[in-house]
């Protein structure tokens, strides 16, 4: 037991006998400790990779990634109908304008496309009878108006150009064919295949092709002409062969070319002309004449190269390939 406090200002006993007994200092009480728990040891790898995962969430995304909606499957979108499609459509006008521009462009092309091809044939046929008519490569082309798919259409063409390449007509070495014919009109009537308004012809024959033809036409003195010169100024031409010189005037008879022997020499003699003269007219009896189409020569010009005959026809009849085979493809 304890002793009270002895001295002075010490309670005296009574004062120490009424006070209560002390009690013994509760210690703090202390958190309740929780059982021990093992933590498995986790992977080496997922660790990384979780990390990664937690890294690359915290990272700021792009504005427009966070702006981006999540896509919505195609099975949960409602699908658009047909006509709600077109009534989109046209009533977008830029859209409205496209596709007249793309119609528009197709069908232009396609024209384009038309009108190439069909002038392209119509050349190779008329080229091919000009062609099986004198016996010589020939190209053509036909007017540039109206557009050929309307000529083709109507039946009824403007212009045709025919060019031949000069090597021959029929059996006349050198000569050179320009042709030209307007209004041209396909029809089939009888034994006509059409019509042609107007038909002209410029054949020009040079010297060279005069010298060959004369020495094909010659049996005896062809082989010794040496050449052919023209005098433009005189209208005639001087086939020299050696020993004998023909002058001779090239003109129309009876709407075919001719050459008209003016004077023949040989050893300085003058030759009675009739000698030659059967001969030239059956070497140029059938290089202009019998054309088909009624075509006949109408003048005949000596140049400095040689000699140019223009033939013509007026509302010409177009033959068909029955009556002549030239005319097949019409």
């Amino acid at each position: 037991m304890t002793n009270p406090p002895q001295g002075p200002g010490a309670p005296d006993d009574a004062q120490w006998a009424q006070r209560p007994p002390q009690q013994p200092p509760v210690p703090p009480q202390q958190p309740p400790v929780e059982p021990t728990v093992q933590i498995p040891r986790q992977d080496p790898d997922a660790t990384i990779a979780i990390q990664q995962a937690t890294s690359q969430a915290a990272a700021p995304q792009p504005a427009a990634a966070r702006a981006t909606p999540a896509a919505v499957p195609a099975a949960e979108m409602p699908a658009e109908s047909e006509p709600g499609k077109i009534r989109r459509l046209l009533s977008d006008p830029l859209s409205v304008g496209l596709v007249i521009v793309i119609v528009v462009a197709l069908g232009f092309a396609g024209l384009i496309g038309g009108e190439l091809y069909s002038r392209h044939r119509a050349d190779q046929i008329v080229s091919a009878i000009v062609a099986c008519v004198v016996k010589d490569d020939a190209t053509a082309s036909f007017g540039a108006m109206p557009p050929f798919l309307w000529q083709h259409f109507t039946r009824d063409y403007s212009e045709i150009s025919v060019e031949t390449a000069g090597n021959q007509i029929r059996d006349a070495s050198g000569m050179k064919l320009n042709l030209e014919l307007r209004d041209v009109s396909l029809s089939d009537s009888g034994d006509s295949a059409g019509t042609i308004g107007s038909v002209v012809a410029n054949v020009d024959w040079a010297t060279s092709g005069i010298k060959t033809t004369v020495q094909n036409a010659l049996p005896l003195v062809g082989s010794m002409v040496s050449s052919v010169t023209t005098n433009p100024s005189a209208g005639t031409i001087t086939v020299d062969a050696g020993l004998a010189t023909i002058v001779a005037r090239p003109t129309v008879v009876n709407g075919a070319l001719s050459l008209q022997v003016v004077s023949l020499t040989g050893l300085g003699l003058m030759l009675p002309k009739e000698t030659v003269q059967p001969l030239l007219d059956a070497a140029t009896a059938d290089l202009t004449k019998d054309y088909p189409m009624g075509i006949k020569a109408d003048s005949v010009t000596v140049t400095d190269s040689g000699v140019r005959t223009q033939l013509s026809a007026q509302n010409a009849t177009i033959p068909k390939s029955g009556n002549d085979p030239c005319f097949q493809g019409i």
